[in-house]
């Protein structure tokens, strides 16, 4: 069974091929970042034009990459939701006139849930059971996955998404769009232990997530820094942004850790752009090694948002409505700027 993935969540337009039994033969994306940086964050508007322009030309790349034709193509994936909904139009239009004209079937597929399965895709994927920490720009949640489309939320974020905090602390240091990898880097050249920043809802209990106090907090600790003289202020930046990372970094190693204990689930899986970060990456490993428990993750490239995640978890859902070809296809398509994953059934 091959499968077209078509992703038009927020910024970036993924598009790529998955087969049953070959796996991931390609894949093509387009980041908007440059579109944005002077906005400072994602125009909504100018996303979805973007993807207008970049789809098709997108989608002939992956299909000339891979020499799959159109008769080879079993099925169209698209991001239903959630995201932004002129984007998700984007998406959900091509990839069901596409299905039409071809006499495919089509699924809209939960943006979450393609992050969710986007280890699935790598050499060594984890089983059912497992812990899914799932943090990128919009969402910060901790998730049970029992088995696709069978999702508990463990723990949510009352406010702020850590990518959306990494954002607004990078723009507050005048380093840039997107604020994840900029903060990354500038944290490296910090100093250990000169700002102690909170480590927020750890000393609770429970499993929820709030990111906006330390937000506030960064802002502070740089207003007073502006406010006085200094030798280099290029290492205040780097200190500020070495404490905010740490504290972000020890804070989901907390709930991490508690996420564990409480269910007994030996598998972690970190999910999302934020999944990217290095120094989370190497927290999350010491915390696996502690726990005697495994650590999975995608390949960078699928940390961001992509079209592989998106084709691999169509193919799940495509695959049992195959199985079950009583069941009613839908004609119209739908996008979903909010969409609960707890609402999710097994395929």
């Amino acid at each position: 069974m091959r499968i077209i993935g078509i992703e038009t969540s927020c910024d970036e337009t993924g598009i790529a091929i998955y087969d049953s039994e070959q796996g991931l033969l390609g894949h093509a994306l387009h980041s908007q970042i440059a579109l944005h940086a002077e906005y400072g964050g994602v125009v909504p508007e100018l996303a979805s034009r973007d993807h207008v322009r970049k789809i098709v030309p997108l989608l002939k790349e992956v299909m000339a990459q891979t020499g799959v034709n159109q008769a080879e193509i079993d099925g169209i994936a698209y991001t239903e939701g959630p995201g932004l909904v002129g984007a998700l139009l984007v998406g959900a239009a091509v990839g069901r006139s596409i299905a039409w004209a071809w006499g495919v079937p089509h699924v809209g597929v939960h943006h979450m849930e393609g992050h969710l399965l986007a280890p699935m895709l790598e050499d060594n994927p984890p089983e059912f059971p497992f812990i899914a920490l799932l943090v990128s720009g919009g969402h910060c949640m901790l998730v049970r996955v029992n088995g696709v489309g069978e999702y508990t939320i463990l723990g949510d974020t009352l406010d702020d998404a850590v990518g959306e905090a990494f954002d607004k602390t990078a723009k507050l240091l005048g380093l840039g769009y997107p604020g994840g990898p900029a903060i990354e880097a500038m944290a490296k050249k910090g100093l250990a232990g000169r700002f102690k920043f909170p480590r927020p809802m750890v000393n609770r209990p429970g499993l929820d997530f709030s990111f906006s106090g330390l937000k506030t907090f960064s802002l502070n600790t740089w207003q007073q820094l502006i406010e006085a003289p200094s030798d280099d202020r290029e290492q205040d930046k780097a200190d500020v942004a070495h404490a905010f990372q740490t504290a972000v970094v020890d804070t989901l190693r907390v709930k991490c850790q508690r996420a564990i204990r409480e269910t007994g689930v030996k598998r972690l899986v970190l999910a999302g752009g934020v999944s990217a970060n290095i120094a989370l990456r190497e927290a999350m490993a010491e915390l696996v090694e502690k726990e005697k428990a495994e650590l999975f993750y995608p390949r960078m490239e699928f940390c961001t948002d992509n079209g592989a995640m998106i084709a691999y978890a169509g193919y799940r859902r495509l695959a049992a409505m195959a199985k079950n070809s009583d069941q009613e296809v839908e004609a119209g398509f739908n996008a979903k700027p909010r969409w609960s994953l707890e609402t999710l059934t097994a395929p």
